[in-house]
């Protein structure tokens, strides 16, 4: 009797634990369950490595503004290793990035698989618009540095410039800055000047531009090396910019569809109350010749005459 009783109050298993949780207001399909909770740990992880690339790169222009001002070999060379130190910290931090995005897209590709997480669905939407967004972030970053690069060799040249005017006292051909700029090789070009004004002071000069010449040279190839890394993700933002770029179309589309439906519904309470206006005064028409006409018939003053 007793495991009568028992077993008629059992549960199947698993639906005890479901009931309470039901009990407690916790959905076992919440956001945690489905993955969002990890996910948007991860996406904001992502985005600290970000900031940590942005405080660089101020750190690398404003390193690049202070070279251009600079005179002597010695801190052309302390500027030269700190900005080489900067890029290496954000080549290993583009690399973490890359490497995180891709984690990101196992798990966006694992993530379908679980009910209500598939094709389509709102949590599907999310985790492609957010990974995609990471993505372009990526691009938009190797566009900064891609800025910071041409700026540095650009600027090089009008920094040469001005210090064969200073030293010559005359402005040198395209050629000769080229062949300066692509050697580092001064003294020919100061031979003249080193005669007029003595080997020590040109000769500073002088060490200052090969200086310069190695510190642009070995910056610019670790920013190529930084933009290769960036070019590798820009394959994988290309791929899903579409998708991205279809999602939001469709968001924009749905909300012009609500913004219409609303107008339309409201177009249509005005018409239903003018409709009930003009129906009432209808029928109010209608009862005052229906009662003209009884009246007319029944004409109740000739009784009243008979009578």
């Amino acid at each position: 009797m007793n495991n009568l009783l028992s077993d008629s109050f059992d549960l199947p298993r698993g639906q005890s634990s479901r009931d309470n949780d039901l009990e407690m207001g916790q959905n076992p399909n919440n956001s945690g369950e489905l993955g969002l909770q990890s996910f948007s740990k991860k996406v904001q992880e992502i985005d600290k490595q970000y900031e940590k690339i942005n405080n660089l790169l101020r750190k690398l222009q404003d390193a690049h503004e202070e070279s251009k001002a600079v005179t002597k070999a010695a801190a052309m060379k302390s500027i030269k290793q700190r900005m080489e130190k900067d890029v290496d910290e954000v080549q290993k931090i583009a690399r973490l990035i890359k490497l995180k995005i891709e984690d990101l897209d196992k798990d966006n590709l694992s993530s379908l698989q679980k009910a209500g997480c598939g094709k389509g669905t709102a949590i599907e939407r999310a985790r492609t618009t957010q990974t995609v967004q990471l993505k372009k972030k990526l691009r938009d970053k190797m566009a900064e540095f891609q800025t910071l690069r041409e700026n540095v060799h650009d600027e090089y040249r009008e920094v040469v410039e001005r210090r064969v005017y200073t030293v010559t006292g005359q402005r040198a051909d395209e050629e000769t800055i080229d062949r300066l700029i692509e050697t580092g090789n001064s003294e020919q070009i100061f031979q003249k000047a080193i005669q007029e004004q003595g080997r020590g002071q040109v000769m500073d000069t002088l060490a200052e531009i090969q200086e310069r010449h190695d510190a642009v040279r070995d910056v610019e190839r670790k920013l190529l090396e930084l933009q290769q890394i960036f070019l590798d993700m820009a394959v994988l933002v290309d791929a899903q910019g579409d998708v991205l770029d279809n999602i939001e179309s469709q968001v924009k589309n749905a909300v012009d569809h609500v913004s219409s439906g609303n107008t339309a519904l409201q177009r249509a309470k005005s018409l239903q109350k003018n409709s009930r206006k003009w129906m009432c005064i209808a029928i109010i028409i209608l009862l005052i010749i229906v009662a003209v006409i009884v009246v007319g018939v029944l004409q109740p003053w000739k009784n009243k005459n008979g009578a």
